[in-house]
């Protein structure tokens, strides 16, 4: 069944400092990289995405970022694509890989990576972090314990300078703005 393309529908099961195997509890380093139409092939050799990551891919107005392992670049662990706004980043589509979904995912901590990025990124666009997102109504709360996201109207939701740069500082301790 597909989810509905307009909302956030994700579940932040971990606020990690990386990604951590759910069965072992190692720690793994990420990078976070651009994704380009060359791309493609990596998004493709995993199958049961959610999305088209191929359309998202075609706009002109939104970037695509895929989270990694540092030990294994060309295997997606998520992806996440949004776009720059007047004053803050907007998050249109965000999605862990299939292998990392359910009680039998691999790795915790994907989504809560993606956000700070999306975060990091908006922090060096000089819009001091924040981030807007439509959220599926069942998730807005989780959203708001999770991240600390604030609802600024109809299932619409931000995060603000405080709470993106506590998930900046988790997630990049290298690169604090």
């Amino acid at each position: 069944m597909k989810s509905n393309p307009n909302y956030i529908d994700i579940e932040i099961d971990q606020l990690t400092d990386s990604i951590v195997c759910k069965i072992t509890g190692e720690h793994y380093e990420t990078d976070v990289k651009q994704m380009t139409m060359e791309d493609w092939r990596l998004i493709k050799k995993i199958k049961g995405w959610k999305f088209d990551w191929n359309l998202e891919l075609s706009y002109e107005d939104r970037d695509v970022y895929a989270v990694v392992k540092k030990e294994e670049p060309e295997l997606i662990q998520g992806l996440v694509s949004c776009r720059s706004s007047s004053d803050h980043y907007y998050m249109e589509k965000i999605e862990s890989a299939p292998f990392n979904v359910g009680k039998e995912k691999m790795y915790e901590g994907v989504a809560g990576n993606l956000f700070a990025y999306v975060c990091k990124l908006s922090m060096e666009a000089g819009f001091d972090g924040v981030i807007c997102f439509l959220a599926k109504t069942k998730l807005i709360d989780h959203y708001i314990e999770t991240v600390g996201a604030r609802v600024i109207g109809h299932r619409k939701l931000a995060i603000h300078e405080k709470e993106a740069q506590f998930l900046i500082d988790k997630y990049f301790k290298s690169s604090s703005l």
